[in-house]
């Protein structure tokens, strides 16, 4: 690299030294040998967007230029505001189903059956609140709870049914709700997108649980499943699951790609669990999110004091 300005520096991580170095996944489009423009890219903590062009003189190929863009932070609010998006129109289509039901009630009291229209009337309404009342109790994240309930409103206008296990349990302010979102959200719509795709009944299992060491996310579908060894392609920008290919000109496979960047910021591991009965449907994506350990307070200071018992004077 012989040229690099001041935004190239900040984007671009440094070797040992000091120089810049193209991450892989900007390395293969620079060696590509074709012009590319606005493709998106994730690197190991940047979500940019790569333009490549050949620098010609006089008719010969004197170099390359690539140009970057950081994307990370509009892509951080993309993804808030699909979720809020998709509460919102999950909360707009129980509205319009709701107004469906109350009609039929009212219906119902009309020709008077008073009896059949409280039972229509609270069948429904134990079957609506049934997840929310699961997900609020054992999701204590807000962001990740609202997540939920609107994926599963989604899912069903889809045709797929969204359940989370019971044994679900997760703690809030264990790991960023941002980065929890990103994870949950993308695994629940790839699972959808791969059940989808599959033969009926189409369903998709989601587990959330933590420790002190620990948060696992666990996501099962209904579909024809993800082997092992499509893993690593997997989390890469631009894999698709539909098409089991890399795509470089599609953004359907940019969310594994976001949960991978997610699980190396943390440190932590996304595995395939092979289907072991019929009830595991297509395999199981497992996602482990080491806890971060609070960091003890330094020697001698007033917080130390106070940890170790101690009045400070």
């Amino acid at each position: 690299m012989q040229v690099a300005n001041d935004e190239a520096r900040r984007l671009l991580p440094a070797g040992a030294d000091g120089a810049l170095v193209l991450p892989p996944a900007v390395q293969r489009l620079a060696d590509a040998g074709e012009d590319v423009v606005d493709d998106v890219q994730v690197t190991e903590d940047r979500v940019l967007v790569v333009s490549r062009r050949d620098a010609r003189w006089e008719g010969r190929r004197v170099g390359t230029v690539i140009t970057l863009r950081d994307h990370t932070e509009l892509q951080a609010l993309t993804r808030d505001l699909d979720a809020v998006r998709g509460l919102a129109e999950a909360l707009r289509s129980q509205a319009h189903e709701a107004a469906n039901r109350l009609h039929v009630v009212v219906t119902l009291v009309e020709r008077g059956l008073p009896q059949q229209a409280v039972a229509f009337a609270t069948a429904e309404l134990a079957a609506a609140q049934q997840l929310t009342d699961l997900v609020v109790a054992d999701v204590a994240d807000p962001a990740v709870a609202a997540l939920l309930i609107g994926k599963s409103a989604q899912a069903a206008e889809r045709g797929v049914e969204l359940e989370v296990e019971p044994d679900t349990a997760l703690a809030e302010g264990l790991l960023p709700a941002r980065d929890l979102v990103t994870v949950v959200g993308n695994l629940v719509d790839n699972a959808v997108e791969a059940a989808l795709a599959g033969a009926p009944p189409r369903w998709v299992r989601v587990r959330a649980t933590a420790d002190a060491a620990a948060v696992r996310v666990r996501v099962t579908d209904s579909g024809e499943g993800l082997p092992a060894g499509w893993l690593e392609r997997a989390v890469q920008r631009g894999w698709s699951r539909k098409e089991h290919r890399l795509a470089p000109e599609g953004a359907h496979g940019l969310g594994l790609a976001l949960v991978g960047q997610v699980v190396r910021r943390h440190g932590g591991t996304i595995a395939v669990e092979e289907p072991v009965t019929l009830d595991d449907g297509g395999g199981t994506i497992v996602v482990t999110l080491p806890v971060p350990r609070p960091v003890p307070p330094a020697a001698g200071t007033p917080r130390a004091a106070r940890a170790a018992g101690e009045v400070p004077t």
